[in-house]
């Protein structure tokens, strides 16, 4: 699910370096800690900056929800519930009406209030802002009193709540005075360094791309079910080297485990597997709008992948089955849309797929006037999904196969989202996850024409473009009869599947790995809520 490093200047060899070196550190000072009461954790990304306004990415979204809170929020078992906000209701079809909660803090004492709320829209809204898009049906947002905010939206909006899950609230007055008015996409501020949120935990010292220490905000307005003293987020790329954190008891707690360390670590005298499957869908997209190829030798003045055959090629040449089978040894589950089955609006009646067929592939490469085939470039992340590279050097052999030749471009994910952004690809790597947790979500991030003004098709990094698609969005985002809505859902999923707009390969699996003292709740989003955890 965009984003770009802001925070970290270094090389990727020191980066490197330091992961190494920070694990190795922790077992000088892991003797003086209470381990009863701490915790350290680690993932392969580290979040970009610590603005929730900046960056629209799961590793960013993921961590800070530990830190800053929104109006609503989700549970254990991903439901709405109140926040900030104690209740909501909508106001007639024009929006929805936010009653606050009395009495919340900042972790700077400062007191929460409406004003923090229309600020923190204002902020988030903007042009400078990453998450821009999750406002698109608000018209306007009114101060009713201290403690009472209005979104008012263009047309009647019933997912509307579910949708600002992972809107967080700033305090107006620190981040006016500390020069973040707005959030910074490729630049820092005091806000991408620091933070001050409601939230559970605050950030005591960030070291980006080393270490981030959290302790519990002990103003937290909610009851609290954790028993942490100290929280440490350890960045480690190298799956091999977590894994050896883990075992060596250097690291509490690793997210993701490599799929091929399951049984080892399910098997391990001392260690727990949490298994699950996420809502994440990942896919490969195609540069649609690109009147040419940019990575290729031979083909040069037009770009094969504009043809729907060629596309579908694509798909009948990746065998992903065996792909899950081997590669995320049986994890994974098949997909065969931008949404899980689990997620509102999946539609039944595009639930089949283009299957493995390389014959048919270079059928229809000749078809389309490719009988020698073509090379092009497959961009890919190397530290972002489980085995992401892996399954771009599988999917690049057999695409190979089938005659498109794949030159494989790996990179971190910090280097990963700018080039997307710039358009520098033929083909991508995607993970996505819908944030409302529901079919709407990646028509309006992925699918619907990119339009910056109405803040529609932000993560459309391939530029395609559906008139029928675009008229179809803002009835499914208003209509409030479920049949009719769920029509609308399943015309846009034949329309994705039938133009092959983007190739579904998998839904991506979870899989955490803990000391057995470790007791937490995993969350279909994949978010460690620190407030969850507690280690006896």
């Amino acid at each position: 699910m965009t984003s770009r490093d802001i925070m970290t200047r270094t090389s990727s060899r020191w980066l490197r370096r330091t992961a190494s070196f920070t694990l190795t550190a922790a077992l000088l000072t892991s003797a003086s800690v209470t381990q009863a009461a701490e915790l350290r954790w680690s993932s392969p990304t580290d979040p970009q900056t610590m603005d929730p306004h900046a960056v629209n990415s799961a590793p960013v979204l993921g961590f800070l929800n530990n830190v800053y809170e929104g109006l609503v929020r989700r549970g254990k078992s991903m439901d709405i519930e109140g926040s900030l906000a104690e209740s909501w209701e909508p106001i007639g079809t024009d929006g929805w009406r936010f009653n606050l909660r009395k009495g919340v803090k900042f972790h700077d004492g400062a007191e929460f209030t409406a004003e923090d709320v229309l600020f923190s829209y204002q902020r988030a809204s903007s042009e400078a802002s990453d998450t821009a898009s999750w406002f698109a049906p608000v018209k306007s947002v009114e101060v009713v009193d201290d403690f009472t905010v209005d979104f008012l939206t263009h047309a009647p909006d019933p997912i509307f709540p579910d949708s600002i899950a992972n809107f967080m609230i700033l305090d107006k007055d620190w981040a006016e005075a500390n020069d973040a008015a707005l959030p910074a996409k490729d630049a820092e501020t005091y806000a991408t360094l620091n933070t001050n949120g409601t939230g559970p935990f605050k950030v005591v010292s960030r070291q980006p791309g080393v270490e981030t220490v959290l302790q519990p905000f002990d103003g937290w307005w909610d009851t609290k079910e954790h028993n942490l003293t100290k929280a440490t987020f350890l960045p480690i790329a190298n799956p091999a080297t977590a894994v050896s954190g883990l075992l060596s008891g250097q690291v509490d707690l690793i997210n993701p485990v490599p799929v091929q360390d399951v049984n080892r670590v399910a098997n391990q005298l001392g260690l727990k597997l949490h298994q699950g499957i996420e809502a994440r869908v990942i896919m490969l997209g195609f540069g649609h709008a690109h009147d040419t190829l940019k990575y290729s030798k031979e083909t040069t003045g037009k770009n094969p992948f504009q043809d729907v055959r060629v596309r579908k090629a694509v798909q009948m040449a990746i065998n992903t089955e065996a792909m899950i089978d081997k590669i995320m040894r049986g994890s994974a589950e098949l997909a065969t849309q931008l949404v899980s089955p689990q997620m509102k609006g999946y539609s039944s009646a595009a639930s089949d797929r283009f299957g493995y067929d390389p014959a048919a592939a270079k059928a229809l490469l000749a078809e389309a006037g490719y009988p020698d085939g073509f090379s092009f470039g497959l961009m890919c992340p190397n530290d972002r999904y489980i085995n992401d590279e892996a399954l771009c050097k599988a999917m690049a052999a057999m695409l190979t196969q089938a005659g498109m030749r794949a030159e494989l471009n790996a990179m971190p994910v910090r280097s990963y989202w700018p080039e997307l952004r710039s358009g520098n690809f033929d083909m991508y790597l995607l993970g996505w996850s819908p944030g409302t947790f529901d079919a709407e979500h990646p028509i309006r991030f992925l699918v619907t024409t990119r339009n910056d003004e109405k803040k529609l098709g932000s993560w459309n990094f391939g530029g395609y473009s559906n008139p029928q698609v675009d008229a179809l969005l803002p009835q499914i985002q208003r209509e409030i009869d479920p049949a009719m809505r769920q029509q609308m859902l399943d015309e846009i999923a034949l329309t994705v599947r039938d133009d092959v707009v983007y190739v579904p390969l998998h839904i991506q699996p979870l899989l955490w790995g803990s000391k057995d003292t470790v007791d937490l709740t995993q969350r279909a989003d994949n978010f460690l809520m620190l407030r969850w955890i507690t280690v006896n």
